[in-house]
């Protein structure tokens, strides 16, 4: 018997070819942010943190991202195989900064911003006309000049929450089985939102303290 190609099985087949050069990116890219950072780390108080992290996008992450962004969240069966590629994400390759407090951030986003100067701004709002974590997407060109990166600058208290939510509510295992769709998520949304402005508050509250006690 015969068995059909899908357009994810095109997809896994691009990703397995594309690991390598994601890699070398990676890389390159962790290697460049703690090297534009090093100031910033010697120069950390105690109570300080500033955390770097890269990722590789994992193969069914990237397929599912990537039929996210088609129309009806879904590939079309009658184009041909093929036709959609991973390269169209922008975050095939990714570095998270963590900082801790949030003042450090500009300084860290000064710093990246002197080096990737070609890399396009793509914020993540905050949902009162303001930006609540600056991100960057670009190509490393000295390693890849067809694969997309992006890197994060993150508050530490709201990238670690990110880590637990996106794990249980955003991106849950397939072998977890949990009996949820979207909609059914749609109440936590709100308790998102108290999450992140509760450690957008703490944060505040803690700067307050250090500055007063200065």
């Amino acid at each position: 018997m015969i068995v059909e190609r899908t357009h994810e099985d095109v997809l896994r087949e691009q990703y397995f070819k594309l690991v390598p050069e994601i890699r070398r990116i990676v890389w390159y890219l962790e290697a460049e942010t703690r090297y534009c950072t090093r100031e910033i780390f010697q120069s950390l108080k105690p109570y300080e943190q500033l955390v770097i992290k890269s990722r590789v996008k994992e193969c069914e992450s990237a397929v599912t991202s990537l039929r996210r962004r088609q129309e009806g969240g879904t590939f079309d069966p009658e184009k041909a195989l093929g036709y959609y590629s991973l390269l169209d994400l922008p975050d095939l390759a990714g570095v998270r900064v963590l900082v801790f407090p949030r003042a450090r951030l500009v300084e860290v986003d000064q710093a990246l911003r002197a080096v990737f100067t070609e890399w396009t701004p793509d914020p993540i709002p905050d949902g009162k006309g303001g930006i609540l974590v600056p991100k960057y997407k670009g190509k490393c060109k000295n390693v890849s000049h067809k694969i997309q990166s992006e890197y994060q600058i993150v508050p530490m208290l709201i990238g670690l929450y990110w880590d637990v939510e996106h794990a249980a509510i955003y991106k849950p295992s397939p072998t977890d089985k949990i009996p949820w769709d979207d909609a059914d998520t749609e109440p936590m949304e709100d308790l998102n939102t108290r999450v992140v402005q509760a450690l957008l508050d703490f944060e505040a509250g803690f700067e307050r303290l250090k500055s007063n006690a200065s």
